[in-house]
């Protein structure tokens, strides 16, 4: 998927506006202004239109998950830019369940509100090293699906 689209979908679902997104790309690191970020919620076909690279994503997660449960005590982990360079759907989708505090069981309601039912061992090989042998990489439709079910979940509280 899009970084672009995911951030703005991920923006609407818990109603941030420019002022609140630039915040928590500031709490995961990312250096963000807000004249970048209106360049990325641009049209693709707009000459002004940016993409927000996979670095910079990774610092919105990052920073997504401090707003939403507070840094650690202790050292800060320090950002891994060489680490995050390349986002993978299963990366996201563990991102964002880490910042909403979901267990698998919360999880698979999210995704039974828009519609797709999964089981917990299929939902766990999302979350596995990539070098186990159960991995299973997340399809689009499977991150647009537990999005969809955010904002379905968001709506009814």
């Amino acid at each position: 998927m899009i970084n672009n689209d995911l951030l703005r979908r991920i923006c609407t679902i818990f109603s941030f506006n420019d002022e609140k997104t630039l915040a928590v790309f500031n709490l995961g690191q990312g250096l963000i202004t807000a004249e970048h970020l209106v360049n990325i919620y641009k049209e693709k076909d707009d000459s002004s239109y940016k993409e927000l690279l996979d670095v910079e994503f990774a610092s919105f997660l990052n920073g997504l998950i401090i707003e939403k449960r507070g840094k650690k005590d202790g050292p800060q982990p320090q950002p891994q830019p060489q680490a995050e360079q390349v986002l993978t759907n299963n990366v996201i989708f563990n991102k964002l369940k880490i910042a909403l505090a979901l267990k698998a069981d919360e999880v698979i309601t999210v995704l039974e509100l828009a519609e797709l039912s999964l089981g917990k061992y299929e939902l766990s090989a999302f979350f596995r090293n990539v070098n186990n042998k159960h991995y299973r990489d997340c399809s689009d439709d499977v991150l647009s699906t537990f999005l969809k079910g955010l904002k379905i979940q968001s709506s009814h509280s």
